[in-house]
């Protein structure tokens, strides 16, 4: 977090020299490049120079100030080495360091108890069912659950008559449509999310929008764009597949069950 600060109050004393000086910004921003760099050079009696955290900021936010085009010529190093120390403060920015505590906490004896007694009155179901439903209790668990109930003497991953999630995914691909969020960092360090669909059996992606403040009635907009983009194509599928993600709601659902589909939501914790 402290990093990110710097990072933003580096950019902000930028952008006030832009807004003094704009008519010879590529010149000024030159001339600190190559300063800076003299700087690096002269702590370092010989070798590859070594760019430190404070560097790497510093460049980073001076790329801002010119085109793309011109970071081979202008920066000490190349242009993906930039973008590859932006996507370090994005990341540095979302580590969540002082929220984490070391080691992995015990599964508690009431949380063992009922996972067992799950797995008793339900024969069919397997560790991953078991995990979802906790979930859906509010315990949060992964591979522990696998590791009790193989502890207990009970098979974690029970061989069942439907076909699984994969084999349904695989026979079903030509009439599958999905959707999901994804996240993207902009380089002011602001998050945008991108709505996409996912036709499974074509493998075609449809991007339906961007924004930064996600609503159900923002995504209902989106599902009938797409509606009328797929038109008769539409009819040809089946299924749709989200997650439970609270922006999904019944009348973005209703927007594709009036067409056919059936929406199928997947469990906690699932990938599309």
């Amino acid at each position: 977090m402290l990093l990110s600060l710097l990072y933003r109050l580096v950019r902000s004393l930028l952008g006030l020299l832009v807004m003094l000086v704009r008519s010879d910004l590529s010149k000024d921003v030159e001339l600190l490049v190559l300063r800076h760099e003299n700087q690096v050079l002269r702590r370092q009696v010989a070798g590859r120079p070594r760019w430190g955290h404070g560097d790497r900021l510093w460049f980073a936010a001076l790329s801002r100030l010119v085109p793309r085009r011109w970071w081979a010529g202008l920066f000490p190093v190349v242009p993906a080495t930039i973008l590859r120390w932006h996507r370090d403060l994005v990341a540095r920015k979302w580590t969540f360091t002082d929220r984490r505590r070391p080691g992995r906490p015990r599964t508690g004896a009431a949380i063992r108890t009922l996972i067992l007694r799950m797995a008793r009155e339900n024969p069919m179901w397997g560790h991953r069912r078991i995990q979802g439903e906790l979930a859906c209790l509010g315990y949060t668990i992964a591979s522990t659950v696998w590791e009790i109930l193989h502890a207990a003497g009970i098979d974690p991953a029970l061989r069942r008559a439907e076909p699984t999630w994969r084999q349904f995914l695989a026979a079903q691909a030509h009439a599958i449509i999905a959707c999901v969020f994804l996240v993207v960092e902009t380089v002011l360090l602001k998050r945008l999310y991108v709505l996409v669909f996912i036709e499974h059996g074509a493998r075609r992606v449809h991007l339906a929008g961007v924004t930064a403040c996600p609503t159900g009635a923002w995504a209902v907009q989106q599902a009938c764009n797409l509606a009328m983009e797929l038109e008769d194509r539409i009819g040809a599928l089946r299924f749709l597949i989200h997650d439970r993600d609270p922006v999904f709601t019944a009348a973005f659902d209703e927007v594709f069950q009036a067409d056919g589909l059936r929406v199928v939501r997947t469990s906690p914790r699932m990938n599309v």
